[in-house]
């Protein structure tokens, strides 16, 4: 069963960028299609971007698009998220998680979860 760590959130100004990564163990990236979701606070996860296992496809969320850059790196068994101009509604906690198959968003296709990592937009 393949465990999940999401890392590179923090705190960031508005207008700025960061780029979260989310690495697994207990099992080859390569046998997973892997995903972004995020939480804000009081509010239902919400799906951002998936990509599929080979990297050469990839599915955002449409209010997300030009924003949001989802890439992946097998052989280091770890996936990214680019997120660039942030703003205070990006204030969330980001997860990534990964299934067998390939989705197009459905938080409960997804098989396995990271922890989520704090990112936080200040003005």
């Amino acid at each position: 069963q393949v465990q999940l760590v999401e890392s590179g959130g923090g705190l960031v100004q508005t207008g700025g960028s960061l780029r979260l990564s989310c690495t697994a163990s207990g099992g080859a990236l390569s046998d997973y299609s892997m995903a972004w979701f995020r939480q804000a606070a009081g509010k239902e996860r919400e799906f951002l971007v998936s990509i599929n296992r080979s990297g050469g496809y990839t599915s955002y969320t449409d209010s997300e698009k030009g924003r949001f850059t989802i890439s992946r790196d097998n052989t280091k068994n770890t996936v990214y998220l680019q997120i660039d101009n942030l703003n205070a509604d990006d204030t969330a906690i980001y997860y990534c998680a990964a299934a067998t198959s390939f989705y197009s968003g459905g938080h409960g296709s997804w098989q396995f979860w990271g922890q989520g990592t704090q990112v936080t937009v200040s003005p």
